[in-house]
């Protein structure tokens, strides 16, 4: 009977063909468990134990049957397994013990990664501004090997943020260059991620006064301006600072229309009434163009029904918006102009 049954698993599941190469060696190891798997994991070089445990990271469920062919030799260990689950802590547990604690941080850092990505996939999500500030001041060589592990469409905007003759000289570079050693791209993803990478997390964060500025914006407008008047008798830099940061609701007057007409779609049609009750009507009629007229008409008629309102719900209707019109920006909606610079974009 049992030899039989081996028969039986011998014969490869239709379903086994969705399955990579890969992937079935990081079904097999999650199987093997750690006193099974230990000698083989200590056997892999670091690159094939961060691609094997990507895979097994993503893996998801694999049915039993799948399991017992690929272990057809320990098929009775494994025969009451119903599934197998892999998963990020799943994964990190399998190698605690098997392999050395600095090792395990690295490995399971590049695969917890945002979104798992590698190092080279990090590095493809930065700014080709920034990445061009540093890489210029780089050998033209190790430019070259960084550029080559890039997508295309970001290789090709860093090399137009570089300087012309450098840029030049690396695209030659690369148009000659040989498969590189691999303790030479370790040595470069290294230096990236202990160099560029740590000092990039650094300059990235929020300044305070960008925080700060969205406090401000919540405010009402007469606590608004009697808190920054305090602020300017005890430091008037900062002060300007934060007037410079601030996004107010006379400044979505310099939204594009497009914008504008984003934001009288999601907006409160209340809200939006009371807020353009109290605005200027050089305001009213930038918000009144973005509508239809029959939107335009019914509008005016709710402000006129309104009668007398007070200051105060006009302003935190106005607040209102502002706060409205960030969101959709942060949402990739829509983009705001900063009034104070005309090259600048705040997404």
């Amino acid at each position: 009977m049992r030899h039989i049954r081996l028969m039986q698993q011998m014969i490869e599941p239709s379903e086994l063909k969705k399955f990579s190469g890969m992937q079935r060696a990081a079904a097999l190891m999650l199987a093997l468990g750690k006193e099974n798997g230990a000698l083989i994991w200590q056997q892999l070089g670091i690159d094939e134990v961060k691609e094997l445990s990507t895979t097994m990271a993503q893996l998801g469920r694999v049915p039993a049957h799948i399991v017992e062919h690929l272990l057809v030799l320990f098929s009775s260990e494994v025969s009451t397994i119903s599934s197998l689950h892999g998963s990020f802590e799943t994964t990190e547990r399998l190698l605690e013990g098997i392999l050395p604690e600095d090792k395990l941080k690295e490995v399971m850092e590049d695969i917890r990664g945002p979104s798992g990505r590698t190092m080279w996939d990090k590095l493809s999500n930065v700014s080709e501004t920034v990445l061009a500030a540093f890489l210029k001041n780089e050998y033209p060589q190790t430019v070259a090997v960084i550029l080559a592990k890039l997508k295309p469409e970001h290789c090709a905007r860093v090399l137009s943020a570089l300087p012309r003759d450098f840029a030049i000289d690396v695209i030659q570079r690369m148009l000659r260059m040989e498969p590189v050693q691999r303790e030479i791209v370790l040595e470069i993803e290294n230096t990236l991620k202990n160099e560029f990478m740590t000092n990039l997390s650094r300059s990235q964060r929020k300044d305070p006064h960008e925080s700060m500025a969205d406090v401000f914006n919540a405010f009402d407008r007469a606590t608004e301006e009697a808190i920054l008047g305090a602020l300017d008798a005890r430091a008037p830099e900062s002060a300007e600072r934060i007037r410079a940061l601030m996004f107010t609701f006379d400044d979505l007057a310099n939204l594009m229309p497009a914008a504008i007409a984003a934001l009288v779609k999601n907006a409160d049609k209340r809200q939006m009434a009371l807020a353009l009750k109290g605005a200027p009507e050089e305001m009213r009629a930038v918000f009144l163009a973005a509508m239809t007229e029959r939107a335009a008409k019914m509008l005016r008629e709710d402000m006129a029904s309104m009668g007398p309102v007070r200051a105060r719900e006009c302003e935190e209707a106005q607040s209102g918006l502002v706060r409205l019109a960030k969101l959709l920006a942060d949402r990739g909606e829509i983009v705001l102009v900063d009034p104070k610079d005309d090259e600048t974009m705040i997404i």
